[in-house]
Formats: structure tokens, sequence, C-alpha cells
């Protein structure tokens, strides 16, 4: 038994601009920075929001997960 195999395509690399490149690391860097204050830092007494609770309890289950000490 003979078989033709069909030519397999290839694959061609992402050409990413440099300044789009600079424009994700940043909003990446800025949206893990406030993920890690609402997950770490934001306790209700030192809160952007005053002395609400809501986001500290929202993620209170994950702070104890990702060991972050909060009582």
């Amino acid at each position: 038994m003979s078989s033709i195999s069909a030519p397999r395509p290839t694959a061609t690399p992402v050409v990413l601009p440099v300044s789009k490149a600079v424009l994700w690391l940043v909003g990446t860097a800025i949206f893990a920075l406030a993920a890690y204050y609402f997950v770490g830092v934001d306790q209700g007494a030192v809160s952007v929001f005053g002395k609400d609770m809501h986001i500290h309890e929202f993620v209170h289950d994950a702070r104890h997960f990702l060991g972050f000490p909060c009582h």
C-alpha cells in the first residue's frame, strides 16, 4: 500500500509590535496589582472604599487559601 501524505501546514509566529507588547505588559501588571490589593491588602480599615467590608468578605476564603492573614 502506498499513501501520499498531504503537506503539513507550518505554524507562523505572531508578530507583535513593541508598542502593543508594552501596552499588554502594563495592562497586565495593573490588573495583577489590583487583584493583589483586593485579595491581599483590602481589609476594611485600610480599604480605598472606607470601612466597607464587602470586598473583604467576597475574597475571604481566597485570602486564607493564599496564606494572607486577615483576623
